[in-house]
C-alpha cells in the first residue's frame, strides 16, 4: 500500500535585498494510500508551496517527502497536479490534451488513444473529445484537466483549489464527481481549499493550517458517513469548529 510521509518540512524564500520569506516551517505528516485529505488555513500559509513540493516543482530546504520510501526530488507520474486555473494546450484538442502525458512516456497510438477514451468516459466528456479548450465551460475544462491527471495512473493526486474559480453549482456538482472518481480509482487525493464548506464535504482528514510560517495546527479526523448533507447537524457542527480554528490561526 503507498504512503506518503511528510518529514520536518520547512522552506525560505528569498527576496531582493537580503529579505527572506519563511512558507513552511517543519511540516511533519503520515497519509495513508487511499486517503483523501484537505488542507485549510489562511492565505499564505504554504498550502500551495506544500503541495508543489510533493509534486517535485519545488524543493524543500529541509525535511524530506517520500512516496513508498523513496525520496521525491523531481516529477513523476506516479504525483499528477491539477491546478485552479485549468492549464490546459488551447491548441489541442480535449483527447489530445488528455494524450500529451502518455505520448511523453513514449506509449503507442492506440494504447494512448485506449487510455483517454477509458478517462474521457469516466468524466462524462466523451462527446466533446474532437473539441478545444475555449469551446468548453469552465467545469468541462476543470474535468479534462483531472482526466488527464488520472490518465497517469498516479498514485497521489494533487489539487490545488482545483473548484475555486467555479460557481457554486458546478463547484457542488464536481465535487460529488470527484469523489465518484476517488471511490472507484483508488488514489490518494490531496486536496487545497479555502472552502470549509467543500473540505467537511469531501475529506477523510483535514489539516488546519497556522499563518505563516505555515505549520501544522491542528489534523481532525471527518468521521461522517458519504454521502455527507451538507446540512446535517454534525456537518455545521465540524464547519463552526473549523472556522473558530482558522480565525485563531489569522489572529495569531
Amino acid at each position: 500500500m503507498s504512503r506518503l510521509l511528510l518529514e520536518g518540512i520547512s522552506r525560505v524564500f528569498e527576496k531582493e535585498g537580503g529579505q527572506s520569506t519563511q512558507a513552511l516551517d517543519n511540516v511533519s505528516l503520515d497519509i495513508k494510500a487511499k486517503e483523501f485529505v484537505c488542507f485549510i488555513g489562511p492565505s499564505g500559509c504554504g498550502k500551495t508551496t506544500l503541495l508543489r513540493a510533493i509534486a517535485g516543482l519545488d524543493t524543500p530546504d529541509s525535511g524530506k517527502i517520500t512516496l513508498d520510501n523513496e525520496h521525491i526530488t523531481v516529477p513523476d507520474p506516479r504525483r499528477g497536479m491539477v491546478f485552479q486555473e485549468y492549464s490546459l494546450f488551447p491548441w489541442r484538442t480535449v483527447m489530445h490534451n488528455i494524450t500529451f502525458g502518455l505520448e511523453m512516456q513514449g506509449m503507442g497510438k492506440k494504447e494512448v488513444i485506449e487510455i483517454a477514451d477509458k478517462y474521457l468516459k469516466l468524466v462524462g466528456l466523451e462527446q466533446f473529445k474532437n473539441s478545444y479548450p475555449y469551446e468548453l465551460s469552465g467545469g468541462m475544462r476543470q474535468r479534462v484537466a483531472i482526466a488527464r491527471a488520472l490518465a497517469n495512473e498516479p498514485k497521489v493526486l494533487l489539487m490545488d483549489e482545483p473548484f475555486g474559480a467555479l460557481d457554486a453549482q458546478t463547484r457542488n456538482i464536481l465535487q460529488q464527481e470527484l469523489l465518484q472518481i476517488w471511490e472507484k480509482k483508488g488514489v490518494t487525493i490531496l486536496f487545497v481549499t479555502h472552502s470549509v464548506d467543500e473540505a467537511v464535504y469531501l475529506a477523510d482528514r483535514i489539516v488546519v493550517m497556522s499563518a505563516r510560517p505555515g505549520k501544522i495546527k491542528e489534523v481532525i479526523n471527518v468521521d461522517l458517513l458519504r454521502p455527507r448533507d451538507r446540512t446535517s447537524h454534525e456537518v455545521n457542527t465540524l464547519r463552526e469548529r473549523l472556522l473558530n480554528m482558522l480565525a485563531e490561526a489569522r489572529d495569531q
